[in-house]
């Protein structure tokens, strides 16, 4: 009997027969592989199209991009901002009025990302159509953003303030109407800050970009910004709006008027970076106008004034009663060292950081390196000091630092003048760098940050400040026409040092001279401010800073309910060797108004703080929002929120969302080498401002597709990137196999 055996290509009858069985299987799996990471890149690019595909034209008005690949030409809303300040004393209260202009034939909402002063509490919002007035109210953040989603679907006028950071804000504003216009006025409050006797207004005006590290993509928080939320960033695409082309002239005109009080004769009044008209309308009343009626809103606006010899107060105390609470802002100013205090001068070890990474490009890196070489020209012989130069990468001049000598000095200057502005802002490594525990203790270690700060990661920065800065102090000098000042603010006083702005290169001598003289003066340190009779007070700061010559010593208290303005407060120190102390009768303190809202705005910034140290989340949200709401003052859990009683937009009419770019800041230029597709009908958000971080974005994302012709940009989800390992494993396993079987 013959029997006989079923062969096929999957049973086959030899070695060589299997082999080539072998071989077609691995053929076919590693075309199944191809075909999936193929699958897979095309749908992790179509995730991070949304992110993307938020139109930009050169022309400053976005445009949709249709499901069909059409292009629908929507403008976005023009925007003209008008500001009025008033300032009585030390104390300032600013009206933002920001009026949305609708060009189109249809129903838009309008999304503007802007800054103020990251002092400010602000707590009013008015919204103004024709003759009609509609009042804001504070409200937790997700009850006020489901507020303004339903009156937007239902058609009614809405507008929402938003706090993304302390110096950032975002307005919607919903349902305006074809070719009409919506104004939303915000008012803030802000102590005004004091230097070597000099009072001085500052208000931003333009968001200089932010750089955003991270390696991976996350959901976040969603935004219309041109940024990719990322796990360093979570909140991206909130804070990097879009920024008209720079071959165009810029818009959002400025208007200004501003109404001093100083409540004295003043030696000295002037505007650092406009050109200004000013009235006395009265004996030591004043009133400053912008001379050209309106400029481009392009740079910060900077208001300074001198008291008279003599005049300047040494003590300033105001009080505020509000819902049965005292509340109090009080300012000192110490004495300067005289004769009596011996001044020691001890050797310095100074290590001088400065930012040269691509949003640097332009003015500003030559004003940081015109006062770098100003201040090592100023280095004595037995100083000795550094050199850290950043953007995707840190760079020491010297592998430690070395004496202050003319050679040494003769080789930093030269490094100085090979500095270029380009790529990312990783001023982390920078600090790492900076912040070692190599501290010389017969020296005292000062560093210099020179840089815009424009950085999305405010908070993982701070942390290693707190955490590295040692017995060093950290001293920062904003550059640039609108430098990040609540990063440069905050860094300084938690690295025990100060912040100077250097707005344009005429001012590096100045300003530069006052700061080095700052670091040789004393410090008065210890301080503490402290209520007789055992009144149990809420000041803030709870630990008051060290301070410099000529610095004032500047706190807020709440005093309990049912509590009266009586009574002294001892405020003690020491200068050098030198035990300092003055006392304030609570009793003399002037009624003010706006005290218990900068009280509030201090104690949100407090709490915010305890996330740093490792508080429970969710308690510091409930802490802040019962701060905030019961002081009707914004937060990052709270919100303002304005809607109409009205439906405006007819049922059938759609709407579209649309952001609102702002200019570049005055003096920016993109780094040589930067590719902006000017003559693209359709600029995606990224397009102006991925010149300002191109190395690190290309590091952080380059798996995704590109849509302005640079770079990669996006992330591959997690679940796709495993399936592509489990492929990649299973080929590795049938590679083993066939190997096992050929031997």
């Amino acid at each position: 009997m013959v029997s006989y055996s079923h062969n096929s290509i999957f049973e086959p009858r030899t070695v060589k027969g299997r082999i080539v069985r072998d071989l077609l299987l691995l053929a076919a799996g590693a075309i199944i592989f191809v075909a999936v990471a193929i699958v897979c890149l095309m749908i992790s690019v179509a995730e991070a199209a949304p992110l993307s595909k938020k139109g930009y034209n050169p022309g400053g008005g976005l445009f949709l991009e249709l499901g069909t690949g059409s292009t629908l030409s929507t403008p976005a809303p023009e925007l003209k901002t008008d500001v009025k300040v008033n300032v009585t004393g030390n104390i300032a209260r600013i009206t933002v009025a920001q009026t949305f202009i609708n060009p189109a034939q249809a129903w838009i909402e309008g999304v503007y990302v802007f800054p103020i002063s990251d002092k400010g509490a602000v707590d009013h919002l008015v919204m103004k159509i024709d003759d009609q007035v509609v009042e804001g109210t504070v409200q937790e953040r997700h009850v006020a953003k489901r507020q303004y989603q339903s009156a937007k679907r239902a058609g009614r006028q809405a507008s929402l303030v938003e706090q993304e950071r302390p110096n950032i804000f975002t307005i919607s504003v919903a349902n305006i109407p074809p070719k009409a216009e919506i104004t939303v006025e915000i008012t803030y409050q802000e102590a005004l800050p004091m230097e070597n006797g000099t009072l001085a207004l500052r208000l931003p005006q333009v968001l200089t970009q932010r750089y955003v590290p991270g390696t991976t993509q996350v959901v976040g928080l969603g935004g219309a910004g041109w940024g990719i939320n990322t796990s360093g960033v979570p909140d991206a695409e909130r804070i990097t709006p879009p920024v008209r082309d720079l071959s165009l002239l810029p818009e959002n005109p400025l208007s200004l008027q501003v109404l001093l009080d100083p409540g004295m004769p003043l030696a000295g009044l002037k505007s650092r970076y406009h050109q200004v008209s000013v009235q006395e309308l009265a004996p030591a009343y004043y009133q400053v106008k912008l001379r050209k009626g309106s400029v481009p809103a392009d740079r910060d606006f900077v208001l300074e004034w001198q008291p008279e010899p003599g005049d300047a107060p040494k003590v300033a105390l105001f009080a505020e009663e509000k819902d049965g609470a005292t509340y109090l802002l009080a300012m000192i100013v110490p004495p300067k060292s005289s004769g009596a205090v011996k001044e020691i001068v001890m050797p310095r070890e100074v290590v001088f950081i400065i930012d040269t990474s691509g949003s640097m490009h332009g003015e500003s890196i030559k004003e940081a390196a015109q006062a770098l070489r100003y201040a090592l020209g100023k280095l004595t012989p037995q100083d000795s000091f550094n050199i850290i130069a950043f953007s995707d990468q840190a760079v020491l001049l010297f592998g430690k630092p070395k004496k202050a000598n003319e050679k040494a000095r003769n080789e930093a200057k030269r490094f100085v003048d090979r500095l270029t502005a380009a790529g990312g802002t990783e001023l982390s490594r920078a600090l790492e760098a900076a912040l070692d525990d190599t501290v010389d203790s017969g020296r005292l270690r000062q560093i210099v940050l020179l840089t815009d700060g424009a950085v999305g990661n405010e908070a993982a920065l701070f942390r290693l400040i707190r955490r590295s800065i040692g017995d060093s102090r950290l001293f920062t000098i904003g550059i640039g026409s609108a430098p990040n000042s609540y990063f440069m603010n905050r860094a300084a006083r938690f690295g025990r040092g100060s912040f100077t702005f250097i707005g344009k290169t005429s001012e590096v001598a100045e300003r530069m001279s006052k700061l080095l003289a700052k670091l040789s003066k004393p410090v008065l340190t210890d301080l503490e401010a402290q209520f007789r009779n055992n009144l149990v007070v809420d000041t803030l700061p709870g630990t008051l800073p060290d301070l410099y010559s000529g610095e004032p010593i500047v706190f807020s208290a709440k005093l309990p309910k049912g509590a009266k303005a009586k009574g002294m407060i001892d405020v003690s120190g020491r200068l050098l060797d030198v035990n300092w102390t003055e006392s304030l009768d609570m009793s003399t303190a002037i009624q003010g108004t706006g005290i218990a809202k900068l009280w509030a705005k201090r104690k949100v910034d407090t709490l915010m703080e305890g996330l740093r140290d490792g508080k429970d989340m969710e308690q510091v949200r409930i802490a802040v929002v019962d701060v905030a709401v019961t002081h009707q003052v914004t937060s990052p859990y709270t919100s303002l929120v304005a809607v109409a009683k009205n439906v405006s937009r007819p049922q059938g009419e759609k709407m579209t969302r649309q952001a609102v770019p702002g200019n570049p800041p005055a003096g920016w230029t993109p780094p040589s080498g930067a590719n902006q597709q000017h003559g693209s009908p359709l600029q995606k958000t990224q397009a102006p401002n991925l010149a300002l971080n191109a190395p690190a974005q290309l590091a952080m994302a380059p798996s995704a597709q590109v849509t302005v012709g640079l770079w990669a940009q996006g992330a591959t989800r997690a679940i796709l990137q495993a399936a592509i390992g489990l492929f990649a494993l299973l080929m590795a396993l049938g590679l083993w196999f066939l190997r096992r079987r050929i031997a």
